[in-house]
């Protein structure tokens, strides 16, 4: 391609060129064409790891159960004759709840106090021979023999005497086990029989069963691999088992509500459960109320010890690779951000509870993570949480 000048004269390669190159150069001289910005250095925020001293708790679920269980059962045969409770309600010990036809019973009693009557009768005639009999024998007036036969009669009639009175208490017991009444006092359920029906001593299936609920069990399983790392921390040091108020448990009904009362715990079991791997942890509470009934599913927060050197930093401050390995990111003393891998015990709140990889003193950073990388220069500031306007005047619900 051949280019011309203003007169129609061909211009020459080398000298367009050398225009191209002298025009370049005089634009860059110029400061036409410069070069990106330096990044400005992040700023972050950190909070700063001091150990605190905290209550360690763990929420377990768990169901309740009822402190003391009678199923009421006859112990001689019959027939009802009444039922005497409203079924649902509440019984006192000693309250009369079924009564058994008693005519069988009031004649075997009869008859035995008729047959003891009849053996007392006898007896002071066979004391009286007996001991004639023993004057007589020392003097020859009667044979040995004789006299041994009196003293037998004497003694074959105290021991009639003795078996009627036997005859005579058993059949009062009996006769008192027709009124049928509750062993311990609480809430009756409903009645198997009515009235009319035939039951036998000791049969299998109970008349009514009665449950004391107040106050009433809570029944909480732990898992093994859970108490062996309780018994660890303790025998390490970290854990203390002896502050007051460490064998309370707090409690959450099924509705997620918490209940008003506090529990005790009462003991661990010694026996694991072959199918869950787990022990039981028995807790109790009282239950005046009557809200708690046995068989429901609540959540109980069991004390575990009091942490004196706790490591607590907020959960923003705390990210995970992309292996869910969880991690940190501190300002060192070079004023840049250091990678400190984490192990994590449990989340209080909103913050996690630090086992291992951090110390007292150092500075996690807890905003401006976003693209920020481990070994990068930053401009820290200690966090300042942002108030609500209540807490900043002071008010509040007062």
């Amino acid at each position: 391609m051949q280019f011309y000048d203003k007169g129609h004269r061909p211009i020459k390669w080398s000298a367009l060129l050398t225009a191209l190159l002298a025009g370049a150069f005089l634009a860059a001289c110029d400061g036409t064409q410069q070069g990106p910005p330096p990044q400005p250095v992040p700023r972050v925020s950190f909070v700063t790891v001091q150990p605190e001293k905290i209550m360690l708790s763990t929420e377990l679920p768990g169901r309740t159960s009822a402190f003391r269980i009678a199923e009421i059962r006859p112990q001689v045969n019959g027939l009802i004759n009444k039922r005497l409770f409203t079924e649902g309600s509440d019984v006192e010990a000693g309250q009369v709840l079924y009564k058994i036809d008693s005519a069988p019973f009031q004649a075997a009693l009869d008859s035995a106090l008729a047959a003891l009557a009849r053996a007392e009768a006898g007896l002071p005639s066979a004391r009286a021979r007996a001991e004639r009999f023993e004057e007589l024998v020392a003097d020859r007036a009667v044979s040995r023999q004789d006299y041994d036969d009196a003293a037998a009669a004497l003694a074959q009639v105290e021991a009639d005497i003795n078996t009627w009175k036997a005859a005579v208490k058993t059949a009062r017991i009996n006769l008192a086990y027709t009124r049928i009444t509750a062993p311990i006092s609480g809430r009756i359920g409903k009645s198997n029989v009515t009235a009319g029906a035939i039951v036998t001593a000791y049969q299998p299936i109970p008349l009514a069963t009665i449950q004391q609920l107040d106050p009433i069990y809570v029944d909480v399983p732990q898992s093994t691999a859970d108490l062996l790392r309780l018994k660890q921390r303790m025998k390490e040091g970290l854990l203390n088992r002896h502050e007051e108020g460490q064998s309370k448990v707090d409690l959450f009904q099924e509705d997620g509500t918490p209940y008003p009362q506090e529990g005790t715990l009462q003991f661990s079991d010694i026996t694991v459960d072959p199918t869950t791997g787990s022990v039981t942890l028995r807790a109790l509470f009282p239950n005046p109320e009557g809200f708690l009934m046995p068989g429901m599913f609540v959540r109980a927060v069991i004390r575990e010890g009091v942490s004196e050197q706790a490591i607590l930093v907020p959960q923003q401050g705390v990210s995970r690779d992309p292996k869910g390995n969880p991690y940190a990111l501190v300002v060192d003393e070079e004023s840049k951000a250091a990678f400190r891998p984490l192990t994590l015990d449990r989340a209080i709140g909103d913050k996690w509870l630090v086992s291992e990889g951090l110390a007292p003193g150092d500075q996690v950073i807890v905003e401006g993570l976003v693209m920020l990388r481990p070994g990068a220069k930053v401009e820290a500031a200690p966090f300042a949480p942002v108030e609500s306007g209540a807490e900043k005047s002071g008010e509040g619900d007062r």
